[in-house]
């Protein structure tokens, strides 16, 4: 019998399949066809700190007091009009949505403030979901902050997260940290429940002619999974935090891979996108035929089984592999 249950920040999980943040969960009927395809847990869309802000119409007041750019720079972040639910029917949302299934629902934050967690985070805990994961939407174009500063502010909204809410919380993170091993313990030590790699950030594309910013969206592909996975393998067995994976999930092999480096779950959206929320039921079959073809019966039977856990020097993982693919290329 394959046995595909997970733990993730604490949560049992039927499967290590989870659904990203993304539009796709804008509806409980589409939230229930992902429980019955065999998803483990549903990381719902975004809620916005614009969102909280223009409602409470502040918004405005809040981009002229944290950026520090250009007047375009509002170009850089999402439209509000895109969205489609507004912050009482998200909570409303949370509420149905576990009245309906039995499988975890994590509510997301993405945020621009530590200001902007606090009152959101604490109604999503009360409205029912089972976490949260916090998304620092933080371009920081500012020339004058330092890398000190902007670390700090990650650190200061997990705990501030962490102080408003009981349920566990997980941080979707970048991979620009100059140290991202130091960053990801720093994060572990403020509280974090698991860590998510990694943050698409938006980049935008410019329209040559009609001289404004586009904002294109491109879904993920398998080939973005490298630099997560070299990640999720250096981090497995030195954090006591969970390890998602977020980048790059196209099916069964993308969720093996991630499994193999040490990931507790892979999160996918793009590929639900592209082949319907039935696609779950797929990968999660190939999944359990490869782990009987390969004998195991579990997932711990091999989770991590690819990381550098066993390597003193984690930058030895990454440069052996470099070595090996010049002397292969010759």
């Amino acid at each position: 019998m394959i046995d595909l249950r997970t733990t993730y920040m604490g949560l049992t999980l039927k499967s290590p399949v989870v659904v990203s943040a993304c539009t796709l969960s804008e509806q409980v009927s589409h939230i229930a066809h992902m429980e019955d395809a065999g998803a483990g847990a549903v990381v719902l869309f975004s809620l916005f700190e614009e969102q909280i802000r223009k409602e409470a119409k502040q918004f405005e007041a809040l981009m002229s007091a944290t950026t520090n750019v250009f007047a375009e720079a509002s170009d850089y972040f999402p439209d509000l009009t895109d969205y489609h639910v507004g912050t009482s029917q998200y909570l409303e949302l949370i509420r149905q949505a576990k009245e309906r299934v039995d499988i975890p629902i994590i509510g997301s934050l993405n945020g621009i403030t530590s200001e902007g967690w606090i009152e959101y985070a604490q109604q999503m805990e009360q409205a029912g979901a089972d976490g949260i994961e916090i998304n620092v939407f933080y371009i920081p174009a500012d020339l004058r902050l330092t890398s000190e500063e902007v670390e700090q502010r990650y650190l200061d909204i997990i705990r501030t997260v962490k102080q408003t809410v009981k349920i566990p919380v997980a941080v979707k993170l970048n991979p620009y940290f100059s140290a991202m091993g130091n960053m990801a313990r720093r994060m572990e030590d403020a509280g974090a429940d698991a860590l998510v790699l990694f943050n698409r950030f938006y980049q935008p594309d410019f329209d040559i002619y009609g001289l404004k910013v586009l904002p294109n969206l491109h879904y993920s592909e398998s080939n973005e999974i490298r630099l997560p996975l070299l990640w999720i393998a250096v981090l497995y067995g030195q954090l006591k935090t969970s390890l998602a994976a977020t980048t790059g999930v196209q099916g069964a092999r993308e969720v093996i891979k991630y499994l193999l480096a040490g990931a507790d779950v892979a999160m996918t959206a793009s590929a639900l996108y592209k082949h319907g929320i039935g696609y779950l039921r797929t990968i999660n079959s190939e999944l359990e035929a490869w782990m009987f073809n390969m004998g195991f019966n579990s997932i711990d039977a091999f989770k991590g089984a690819m990381s550098q856990r066993n390597i003193s020097d984690p930058t030895a993982y990454e440069r052996a592999n470099y070595i090996r693919i010049l002397e292969n290329a010759k």
